[in-house]
């Protein structure tokens, strides 16, 4: 379920754009390759400062590209770094690459957030392991980090070696380098990370037949006084609790149906499935989380439009009715609406809902010989 980089003793000679660069040389040629989606917007959106901060710090001209592909895996899940030597065969002058995945990262029971192939001329960076909201400036630090990894020992730029909040390790049988996250922190972070990239919006927008569906379901409480009365008489904390069970019941029917809880092949993927369980169930909280605010709205407008409070206070048997009422209906209706909706959830085209995990989507980077 993690992708780690194939470091065989027999792989191929290294081709001409891994040569080493030096100072010696009038400029630094550096390719950017991002996978689609999130990783893709971060690079377009660094991409100038980036190039000048290479310039400022090592005093050459500077030339960075960028390029956005998809890199398949083998079916162990590592990175299949044939795919990455076509890309980089399209630029046959750089000099050092850092690919940024959106594929979530773990090696030795810690979150691994860049890796680095000296002999290579290679770094990678994972998207999700930096976190939710990652900033161009720890951004930036990463990419500068991966370039000093890269470059000889003796022309690096000193000013920024390491990011303060990490620690470079080596393995001496690979020569690779690798940069963890933090043991305490690095777990939620990546798990949030995970859950940012699988963009619960567009998610959302995929439950279109639930929708409809809790819509419609809800909408009932705005006709029915049984409801008015039932939603008048139960405290807040019970209709909370009504409203969150709700939630519950919908996110659980969308694992159950849809397959989403996966179960890890071998023992050493245990917490790394973990991760993938935990960010798909936080995805589908939110995603439902919003559906149950968005029925919350539609319904109290309705309500307020179609209910006269004269009429309402008559029903509950009240001096008055309070706007409190008319959210109190709202609430107690889009629960309802929202178990219906897990019914009509079943009704969406479980592609577009599996597609939300990591899980399905590193699967669908599987590489298969003679396929490009």
């Amino acid at each position: 379920m993690t992708a780690r980089v194939r470091t065989s003793a027999n792989r191929p000679t290294p081709a001409p754009w891994r040569t080493p660069w030096t100072k010696a040389r009038v400029a630094m040629h550096l390719l950017l390759i991002a996978d689609p989606g999130p990783p893709s917007s971060r690079v377009a959106a660094i991409k100038d400062e980036f190039e000048e901060l290479l310039r400022q710090s090592f005093a050459v001209d500077v030339h960075v590209d960028s390029c956005t592909e998809t890199i398949r895996v083998q079916a162990d899940h590592q990175l299949e770094m044939s795919t990455l030597d076509s890309i980089v065969d399209r630029y046959p002058s750089a000099d050092l690459v850092i690919m940024f995945t959106d594929i979530p990262r773990h090696t030795q029971d810690k979150p691994l957030i860049a890796e680095v192939l000296p002999d290579r001329k290679v770094a990678v960076v994972s998207n999700p392991t930096l976190g939710a909201l990652t900033t161009r400036r720890r951004l930036l630090k990463i990419f500068m980090s991966c370039t000093n990894q890269l470059l000889p020992d003796g022309h690096t730029a000193p000013k920024h070696s390491l990011p303060r909040w990490g620690q470079w390790s080596s393995r001496a049988d690979s020569g690779r380098r690798t940069l963890h996250a933090h043991t305490f922190t690095g777990g939620t972070r990546l798990v949030l990370g995970m859950t940012m990239a699988n963009e619960p919006p567009r998610m959302a927008r995929k439950l279109s037949r639930a929708l409809a569906a809790a819509s419609a379901t809800g909408a009932f409480g705005i006709f029915y006084s049984s409801i008015w009365q039932m939603s008048h008489h139960l405290s807040t904390a019970r209709l909370i609790s009504i409203g969150l069970i709700a939630i519950a019941v919908m996110v659980g029917w969308l694992l159950t149906v849809n397959g989403l809880w996966d179960r890890p092949s071998r023992k050493r993927l245990v917490q790394v499935v973990f991760y993938y369980n935990l960010s798909t169930v936080l995805t589908l909280i939110i995603c439902v989380g919003a559906l149950y605010i968005l029925l919350v709205a539609g319904i109290l407008v309705g309500s307020l439009i179609v209910i006269d409070p004269d009429f309402m206070a008559q029903t509950i048997h009240r001096p008055e009715a309070k706007f409190t009422n008319y959210l109190d209906i709202a609430w107690l209706s889009a629960a309802m609406g929202v178990v219906a909706g897990a019914l009509g959830s079943t009704f969406d085209s479980d592609v577009d809902v599996k597609n939300i995990t990591h899980a399905q989507r590193l699967r669908s980077r599987v590489y298969v010989a003679g396929n490009s």
